[in-house]
C-alpha cells in the first residue's frame, strides 16, 4: 500500500486544456479592468463631495452675513459700509425723500409743559357793543345817502340827509325863534328904560319889572333849546338857528360814537352791514336807516361740559392765559394767546349739557384800502361765526421732554421716536407720560437725552419705511433654474 501511494504522488499532474486556459486569462483581465474603473469612480465622487460641502459652507456663511450675525463686508466698487443697512432699527433716507415728506430735525431739551383742556368755541359778537342801528330821529324825507354797503365809516361821519316834515320839530323851532326875538325886544327895552331911569324920568321899578320879564323868557329859551336837542338836532345846529334866525329845513343823520377803547386797542371803526333806506323815502321817527357793526373787539364763546366748570372757574380766578386755536389748513393750528376768561354762564343747555363761557378777543385789521371814489373799505381777521378751539391751562409740569405729536409713532403698545445718527435714523422706544392732539410728554426710562437730534415730524413715514425694509428684498435668483 505504501508503495502504491508513493507511486501515485510521483505521477505527473494532468495538463489543462486550451479552452480552460483561455477562460482563466479572460477572468484575470476583467478583474483588472473592474479594479481600475472602481478607483477612477471613487476619485470623482470624492472630488464632487468636497466641492458640494464647500458650497454649503459658503452658503451658510453668506446667510449669516445677510442676517447680521456679526459679519460685515465692504462693497468692492463703492466701499460703503452695509452694517447699518443690516440693522432692522435703522432707516436711511435720501435727500429727496427728506424733502418729499418735509422732514424736520430738532434738538431735544428739557422744558416746562402746561397740561390743558381743549373745548370747541365760536367767534361771537359782543351784545350791545358790536351792532349799531342808525334810525331816523324825526319824520322826514331822505334826500341824500352818503354810504354804501360794506363801506367803513368813522364815528360821527354823515350817513343821510333828511328834509324835515316833523310837525313837532317845526313847531319847536318856530317857538324857539319867537322866544329869541322876544328876548331881543326886551333887552332893547331894558337898555332904553335904564337910560331914562338914570335921569329920574321914570321910577326904577319899571326897569326891574322888565328885567324879571327877560329872565322868564331866557328860561323858556333854554327849555326850547333842550327840546330841539332831544328831537335830534345837534348843538351846532341849534347854534346856527340862534345865529341865523332861520328854521332848520334839513337834518343830517351821523354815525354813532361808541365809547373809546381804554386798553390801547384798535379804535372803533364802523362797517355798514345793511342799508335800509332809499333815496326819496318818507320815514318816520325811529325807522331804521342802516345797520353798522364794530368788529374791533369780539368774544370767543367756548362750550364746556359741566365737569369742567371747576377748572374754568379756577383759570378765570387766577387770570390764566387762554389760547385760541385757529385752523389755518396746516397740520398744526395757529395759536392766539394771552386771552382772559371774562365770565362763565350760570345756565346749562338742557339738550347738549354744555354751558358757554366767554373770553375777549381783540381783532386785527388785515385790509384797509380806499377806492377811487374815496370810500374806505377794510377787512378783519376774525369774523363772527368762525369756529375755533379754546385751550385752557390746567397744570404745569417741570423738566419734561416735550415733542410734537408728529414726532412719536405708536405701534401696538410701543411708542417710538427716530434719533438722527449721521445719514441714518435710529428707532428708539420711549415711555409716553402724556399725549394730546398736538404734543407728547415723555416720561422716564428712555434711550434719548437732551442734546440728541430727533425727527420732529413724519415719524409715521419713517416707521413705514423701516417696516418695508424689514420685509426683505426680492430674491435675484427667483424664477431661475440652474
Amino acid at each position: 500500500m505504501a508503495n502504491i501511494e508513493s507511486a501515485q504522488a510521483r505521477a505527473p499532474a494532468p495538463k489543462l486544456s486550451l479552452a480552460n486556459r483561455l477562460v482563466r486569462y479572460v477572468a484575470i483581465v476583467l478583474l483588472a479592468v473592474g479594479a481600475f474603473l472602481a478607483g477612477t469612480r471613487w476619485q470623482a465622487w470624492k472630488a464632487d463631495g468636497g466641492a458640494a460641502t464647500q458650497q454649503v459652507e459658503e452658503g451658510a456663511k453668506a446667510s449669516d452675513a445677510e442676517h447680521g450675525h456679526g459679519h460685515s463686508h465692504e462693497h468692492a466698487n463703492d466701499g460703503h459700509d452695509h452694517s447699518h443697512e443690516d440693522d432692522l432699527s435703522l432707516v436711511e433716507l435720501s435727500k429727496q425723500a427728506r424733502g418729499n415728506i418735509g422732514l424736520k430735525v430738532g434738538e431735544i431739551a428739557f422744558s416746562s409743559f402746561t397740561r390743558s383742556i381743549t373745548v370747541p368755541a365760536i367767534v361771537a359778537e359782543r351784545p350791545g357793543q358790536t351792532q349799531f342801528a342808525a334810525v331816523a330821529p324825526l319824520s322826514g324825507v331822505v334826500t341824500k345817502i352818503y354810504i354804501v354797503p360794506g363801506q367803513t365809516v368813522d364815528p360821527g361821519q354823515p350817513l343821510f340827509d333828511m328834509r324835515l316834515t316833523h310837525e313837532e320839530l317845526v313847531q319847536g323851532q318856530s317857538d324857539f325863534l319867537s322866544t329869541l326875538e322876544q328876548v331881543d325886544v326886551v333887552n332893547k327895552e331894558i337898555a332904553r328904560l335904564e337910560a331914562i331911569a338914570r335921569d329920574g324920568a321914570i321910577p326904577g321899578k319899571v326897569v326891574l319889572e322888565r328885567q324879571y320879564e327877560r329872565q322868564k323868557l331866557e328860561a323858556i329859551e333854554r327849555a326850547q333849546e333842550q327840546s330841539l336837542l332831544l328831537h335830534g338836532l345837534s348843538a351846532d345846529q341849534v347854534a346856527n338857528i340862534r345865529a341865523d334866525r332861520k328854521l332848520l329845513g334839513t337834518l343830517t343823520v351821523k354815525a354813532p360814537t361808541p365809547a373809546a377803547p381804554t386798553d390801547g386797542s384798535t379804535p372803533h371803526l364802523l362797517q355798514v352791514e345793511e342799508l335800509n333806506a332809499e333815496l326819496g323815502q318818507n320815514v318816520t321817527a325811529g325807522d331804521p336807516l342802516c345797520k353798522l357793526a364794530d368788529h374791533s373787539q369780539l368774544y370767543v364763546e367756548g362750550k364746556a361740559f359741566q365737569q369742567d366748570a371747576d377748572l374754568l372757574n379756577r383759570a378765570a380766578k387766577e387770570g390764566a392765559a387762554v389760547c385760541a386755536l385757529v385752523d389755518t389748513g396746516d397740520s398744526k393750528p395757529e395759536e392766539v394767546c394771552n386771552l382772559r376768561i371774562l365770565y362763565l354762564s350760570n345756565t346749562v343747555d338742557v339738550a347738549s349739557r354744555l354751558f358757554p363761557f366767554y373770553a375777549l378777543l381783540p381783532n386785527e385789521l388785515v385790509r384797509d384800502d380806499r377806492a377811487p371814489d374815496g370810500r374806505r373799505y377794510m377787512g378783519w381777521r376774525f369774523r363772527p361765526g368762525e369756529r375755533l378751539q379754546l385751550k385752557v391751562p390746567v397744570e404745569t409740569w417741570k423738566e419734561r421732554i416735550v415733542l410734537p405729536a408728529e414726532a412719536v409713532v405708536e405701534d401696538g403698545p410701543e411708542s417710538y421716536v427716530f434719533r438722527e445718527d449721521g445719514d441714518h435714523f435710529h428707532r428708539c422706544p420711549v415711555h409716553v407720560e402724556y399725549r394730546d392732539q398736538f404734543n407728547v410728554v415723555l416720561g422716564e426710562g428712555n434711550d434719548i437725552w437732551p442734546g440728541d437730534r430727533v425727527a420732529m415730524n413724519s415719524a409715521q413715514q419713517l416707521q413705514v419705511a423701516l417696516k418695508n425694509k424689514s420685509g426683505g428684498g426680492i430674491d435675484p435668483h427667483a424664477g431661475h433654474n440652474h
